[in-house]
């Protein structure tokens, strides 16, 4: 592990250079990972992605910066705002959370987070959403202690499933 350093956070600004490549760097090596499914991203992933957020207003990036000088990029949460049709107001699922190995364990990505939920409800969104992938325990470990549970409506019908089909 990483010595420990000073970490800080801010919402990613898709017109900085720095920040955009921070955000494809992390995205891949997540997209690496075993928990992000071990490839790459592609090449048309890498080029276009940050325009292709910067082009959605429902879309925002937290990232984290550590290191000694504190400006190494170390941490990613990729969010999309989408609506709660029963509650009438706007939600956010937190689509991608990535820390990099060697500072994991540290809070990163609590820290990045607090960003989220914070931006959340200064967009007046009723919840935080996210998946997770039943073997990612330190994941799902973070998701619990920072107040995310399953979803489920009445306990009776059981959890919330979640479902694919790629188009």
């Amino acid at each position: 592990m990483a010595a420990s350093h000073v970490i800080s956070v801010c919402r990613a600004d898709y017109t900085n250079a720095v920040h955009a490549t921070a955000l494809v760097n992390l995205l891949d090596a997540y997209a690496q990972d075993p928990m992000g499914g071990g490839d790459p991203l592609s090449d048309f992933a890498k080029a276009h992605l940050v325009d292709e957020l910067a082009k959605r207003p429902q879309a925002f990036s937290v990232l984290a910066f550590g290191g000694e000088a504190g400006d190494q990029p170390v941490g990613l949460v990729n969010c999309i705002e989408g609506f709660s049709t029963f509650a009438c107001k706007p939600l956010v699922n937190v689509h991608d959370v990535t820390v990099l190995a060697a500072y994991r364990g540290q809070r990163v990505a609590e820290k990045m987070l607090d960003l989220v939920e914070q931006i959340a409800l200064e967009r007046g969104a009723c919840k935080l959403t996210l998946e997770v992938l039943q073997g990612n325990e330190g994941a799902i470990r973070l998701y619990y202690r920072f107040g995310f549970t399953h979803y489920e409506l009445d306990p009776s019908a059981g959890r919330a499933q979640f479902f694919q089909k790629w188009l």
